[in-house]
């Protein structure tokens, strides 16, 4: 494994367009790949001068590839090479990821079309939660050693519930870790002596979908995220919204209509007290479908058929449907996401979301509209890879990376 970093390198004077080129260029390539020069010039609106420098640079610095052995005859000219993300099965660089969630943290090794090429989990047992960014970041130097190959690892994205200052690497407020003020990226760097970029969950969930998921994503999207943290992203024309101090997303209090459920905070009916993963456990142990709080077990209960556990589920689900009806009616947006466990498990809570969103949203009325993450279930080691990719496609000329061996 090659540790290198992705520090700024000096920028010259100018007014932008090498940087805007060079990002067309390798957006181009990360939607159509391998694709020859002369279509990235068609695709991206460029001149084929400036594809080809921006190729040059690209390859320059191993974020492309050629791919001779695809080359088609170009009429009298050369044959037309093909470029593509530097993504081969042994070389081109990765990202690794850390999403922090309360009962354990996922880790992945992603590579730069957003392909988890490895995964774990570390759960949290027996854990205080000062000792949690010690171990996940030894738990993935270990991955990052095994799985990268000695592929360059650009360093990594990280991600964590509730409120998050991407800027300056810090989360502000997570309850239920106990965790205020904390400058977590940079904890994070120290132990794993690489770059590393830290936002909010729902944020990068979000941007991944922008990144490599949908294109209906990219002109506007709204981000529902229940776990045992529930937060909300909204993007416009690829951009995700932050707000002041970037707290924007915190929707634990969003009244769900028709719920009573009583609320930490005093009133009766919030989004997290309903729905939450903390939430449903808590209720299946009232119901005797569990013998102890455990998301995971409980949705792993209906999976095997349990009634009471499948039941359970699909209330939270029509919970969150309720409730995401009423953002989708504020942004009116072309694609809605929902991150939720049961969702990505089984299709049948999903639509009971999409169900309720139907009934309660005076503007949607397409269930094509409402779906989950393109990921899947790596949709965590994709989103906190997204950290720290998203900011490299928007701005490759300004990442100092080194020159790999050809392909």
């Amino acid at each position: 494994m090659t540790l290198t970093g992705t520090g700024r390198g000096p920028r010259r004077a100018g007014d932008g367009r090498r940087e805007a080129n060079a990002a067309a260029v390798l957006r181009t390539v990360l939607d159509g790949g391998p694709v020859a020069r002369g279509a990235v010039a068609r695709l991206s609106g460029l001149s084929p001068a400036a594809v080809s420098r921006q190729s040059t640079e690209l390859l320059r610095l191993g974020l492309l590839r050629e791919l001779p052995g695809l080359a088609a005859p170009a009429g009298a000219g050369r044959p037309q090479v093909p470029l593509d993300l530097h993504t081969g099965e042994t070389s081109g660089p990765v990202a690794g990821a850390l999403h922090i969630g309360v009962p354990g943290s996922t880790l992945g090794v992603v590579d730069l079309r957003g392909r988890v090429l490895a995964r774990h989990t570390l759960w949290h047992d027996g854990l205080g939660t000062d000792e949690i960014p010690a171990r996940a970041a030894a738990a993935l130097r270990e991955l990052l050693a095994g799985s990268a190959g000695g592929r360059p690892v650009l360093g990594v994205g990280a991600a964590i519930g509730r409120w998050v200052r991407p800027a300056e690497g810090v989360v502000v407020r997570h309850d239920a870790l106990g965790w205020y003020d904390r400058p977590l990226a940079a904890e994070l760097a120290g132990r794993l002596e690489l770059p590393v970029r830290l936002d909010n969950h729902a944020r990068a969930v979000a941007q991944s979908e922008i990144l490599f998921g949908r294109p209906e994503a990219r002109r506007s999207l709204v981000h529902l995220f229940v776990g045992n943290v529930v937060d909300a992203a909204f993007g416009i024309a690829g951009v995700i919204h932050q707000g002041p101090g970037a707290g924007a997303g915190d929707v634990a209090h969003l009244p769900v209509p028709g719920s009573r459920t009583p609320c930490a905070c005093g009133r009766t009916g919030c989004l997290g007290a309903t729905a939450s993963d903390t939430a449903v456990a808590a209720e299946a142990v009232r119901r005797g479908i569990l013998p102890r709080p455990d998301a995971a077990a409980l949705t792993a209960a209906a999976a095997d058929g349990h009634a009471g556990a499948r039941e359970l589920l699909r209330e939270r689900a029509r919970a969150v449907g309720r409730a995401l009806a009423l953002l989708i009616d504020v942004v009116n947006p072309d694609l809605a996401v929902v991150t939720e466990q049961a969702c990505l498990a089984g299709p049948e809570y999903l639509e009971e979301v999409r169900a309720q969103v139907l009934a309660h949203s005076r503007v949607c009325d397409d269930p094509e509209r409402i779906v989950t993450p393109h990921a899947g279930p790596d949709v965590l080691a994709v989103a906190s890879a997204t950290v720290l990719l998203h900011p490299l496609f928007a701005d490759p000329a300004g990442y100092a990376l080194p020159a790999l061996p050809p392909c």
